[in-house]
C-alpha cells in the first residue's frame, strides 16, 4: 500500500514571479495623488524605493494617466509612509478621503498586495461602449447589399 500523493506538482515561480504578478492586477483609476515618503537612511527602505519603481513603470502609469506620483525624500527618521488620495466616487464608495500604508516593516510584495486589495477594488467599472463594426459586418447587417465577386465587364 503506497501513501497517497499531497502537495504541489512542482516549485513556485518565486517572489519576482509573485511581483510580477501583483503588478498586472494594479489598477489606479480610482487614485489621483499618491505620496511616497521615506528617509533614505533608514534600514528597512528598500522596499519603499521598489514600490515607488514599479508605480511609475509605463504598464501601472498607464492604468492613470492624470494620476500623480510624488516622493517625498525626508531625514528625519519617520518611518516610510505610502499616501493614496482618491477621486470622489472612490472616497463615496470606501468612506475615506485617503488611504494610508506605514510601509517601513512590509516587503515590495505584501504593498503590491495591500494596494490591490484597498486600493485597485476602489477603481470606477468601465462602462461597456458600442462595438466597432467592421466592413463585412456592416454590409451582413444591410442586407447583404454589395456581398460577393463583382461583375465584370463585358466588351
Amino acid at each position: 500500500m503506497s501513501v497517497p500523493f499531497s502537495g504541489a506538482l512542482r516549485r513556485s515561480g518565486g517572489i519576482v514571479s509573485a511581483i510580477g504578478k501583483q503588478l498586472k492586477s494594479v489598477n489606479l483609476k480610482g487614485v489621483k495623488r499618491i505620496t511616497v515618503q521615506f528617509d533614505p537612511f533608514a534600514e528597512n527602505v528598500k522596499s519603499t524605493r521598489e514600490f515607488l519603481f514599479l508605480l511609475s513603470t509605463p504598464k501601472v502609469a498607464g492604468t492613470n494617466p492624470k494620476c500623480v506620483v510624488k516622493p517625498e525624500i525626508v531625514c528625519d527618521r519617520q518611518p516610510a509612509n505610502i499616501k493614496f488620495a482618491l477621486i470622489e466616487s472612490a472616497q463615496e464608495q470606501a468612506k475615506v478621503k485617503e488611504i494610508r500604508f506605514n510601509s517601513d516593516n512590509l516587503n515590495t510584495l505584501e504593498l503590491l498586495q495591500l494596494c490591490n486589495k484597498h486600493v485597485s477594488s476602489l477603481a470606477p467599472r468601465e462602462e461597456i461602449t458600442n462595438k466597432v463594426l467592421t466592413k463585412a459586418e456592416k454590409q451582413k447587417l444591410a442586407g447583404g447589399a454589395g456581398g460577393g465577386k463583382k461583375a465584370t465587364k463585358k466588351k
